[in-house]
């Protein structure tokens, strides 16, 4: 008996879990946050600004994203969910980028692993973007072929905030980075 492909549904779920799974990630292991006009905020300002920043871009991509997993494949739903993503993501990256460095030993490194999250983001929607502009006016063949690059570059997302969360823990020797995301109030929201 042959395997039965997983439908297009499921894979936009799929796509989705690991983006929740890398926001928890970030918020355990230390993040950033803004600071009110300070080019070098305390840890804690620090991962406030980047935990907020992340929970307003997850909250927004996953609300574009419930009409596709609702099945929702027409080249509407598509392109507006592919438009409320990317509006998303380059408030996400501004965010990001104005987030500055940290005031901790490994600031330079938290701010380049940031920066570095930043520009990868970016890539991520003009690829996202490039998948449903190719896929456009194709009928239903070109809706679920759009469908699968929106996962794709999803699950890409989710793997650069975990790679930066990653960088962000081994940066951080002294622990202030961490000590900064365990109290900032929008990590402990992530994390809980």
């Amino acid at each position: 008996m042959a395997a039965r492909k997983p439908s297009r549904v499921v894979r936009v779920k799929l796509a989705l879990a690991p983006l929740a799974a890398a926001v928890v990630l970030v918020a355990g292991c230390g993040g950033g946050g803004s600071s009110s006009g300070s080019s070098s905020p305390s840890p804690k300002d620090w991962a406030q600004g980047l935990c907020t920043s992340i929970t307003t871009w997850s909250d927004s991509v996953k609300s574009a994203g419930e009409s596709i997993q609702k099945g929702n494949l027409s080249k509407d739903s598509l392109e507006n969910a592919t438009t409320d993503i990317k509006d998303a993501t380059k408030t996400f990256s501004d965010d990001l980028k104005s987030l500055g460095k940290p005031n901790t030993d490994a600031g330079q490194e938290a701010k380049a692993a940031i920066d570095k999250l930043s520009e990868q983001v970016k890539t991520d929607v003009d690829e996202l973007q490039s998948a449903v502009d190719k896929a456009s006016g194709s009928g239903a063949r070109g809706a679920a072929a759009a469908a699968s690059g929106i996962a794709t570059s999803l699950s890409t997302m989710s793997t650069h905030i975990a790679a930066a969360a990653s960088s962000l823990q081994q940066a951080d020797s002294k622990g202030e980075l961490e000590q900064g995301f365990r109290d900032a109030p929008a990590c402990k929201a992530l994390s809980s």
